[in-house]
């Protein structure tokens, strides 16, 4: 695949040198979080990734131009655009065609990634299998099959199928790691009871498998699930009473296809108070900590 790329000066020396570079979204900042939110927490990220020696590489369409990297003012820009299109596989020519702003999905900034270099990626969670629709399979599943990028995240969004969305990805041939736990998180929880095959302790572990697999030319990405800190955990069960909640309210209201996901997560961080944002906060820049760990010991 040939895309025309932006580089960021800093994104482009790291990579030139062969240090460390992370990945991350866009969504969070354009779909993810309200102004003023958005931009401090997508500073936040950058600033975590750069306090593990590595460079973070925001991955965004402006204009109809693909960035990887952006300036703080791009990111001010993006923060406040309105009419930003969500971008996977299917959205970017269109955006670049027709000159749009686009905010990269896990899928869309994996592809971009791929083609940037970059093997790392943070972000909080991957979409998943949606509760009663099990033919309803986000894109990212898809990706991480084809796109042989690491992704580190929190596990699928907790709104989600979860025991549905690993079935799938080991369906896929997608390797599901569990980073200092036995089981798959829970996005805002640590425990989902979903044991896992592999569990790893160390960057440097996570590292030697992602050389093994490039050595084999395997196809498909990777997933590093990483639980969210103990301390600002949204715990499991009061989560599932609040989620059970804005499901049925989801229903009742007859809401589907794409404004499923937005609608669910907006409702869950309303009826949560601040509750689920504390956690998703905290589980973002835990990602980016670690996943910047994991990029630093690659090029060790």
């Amino acid at each position: 695949m040939q895309l025309n790329l932006n580089f960021h000066p800093e994104v482009q020396s790291a990579l030139n040198e062969n240090r460390a570079v992370v990945a991350l979204e866009s969504t969070l900042i354009t779909h993810g979080f309200p102004a003023p939110d958005n931009l401090e927490i997508a500073r936040a990220i950058e600033a975590t990734v750069r306090r593990q020696g590595a460079v973070p590489a925001t991955i965004a369409i402006l204009e109809g131009q693909i960035y990887v990297g952006l300036t703080d003012e791009q990111l001010e820009y993006l923060g406040t655009a309105s009419h930003v299109r969500k971008c996977a596989r299917r959205d970017i020519p269109i955006a670049v065609a027709r000159k749009e702003n686009g905010a990269t999905t896990v899928a869309g900034t994996m592809i971009v990634a791929r083609c940037a270099g970059i093997k790392v990626f943070a972000t909080g969670g991957i979409g998943g299998v949606h509760r009663g629709q099990p033919f309803d399979e986000s894109a990212d599943l898809i990706e991480l099959s084809r796109t042989p990028v690491t992704v580190v995240c929190a596990g699928a969004k907790a709104i989600l199928d979860l025991p549905l969305t690993l079935e799938v990805l080991e369906t896929r041939g997608v390797p599901v790691l569990g980073y200092q736990t036995d089981e798959l998180p829970a996005f805002y929880s640590q425990h989902s009871g979903l044991p896992l095959d592999v569990r790893v302790d160390t960057p440097q572990d996570v590292a030697r498998i992602i050389k093994v697999r490039e050595s084999m030319d395997f196809d498909g990405g990777m997933l590093v699930t990483v639980p969210v800190p103990a301390e600002d955990e949204w715990p499991a069960e009061k989560a599932q009473i609040i989620i059970d909640q804005a499901i049925a309210e989801l229903v009742s209201e007859g809401i589907a296809g794409k404004a499923v996901t937005p609608y669910l997560l907006e409702r869950v961080s309303t009826l949560s108070g601040s509750q689920s944002k504390k956690a998703n906060i905290a589980l973002l820049l835990n990602n980016a900590r670690v996943a910047a760990q994991i990029a630093q010991a690659l090029v060790e």
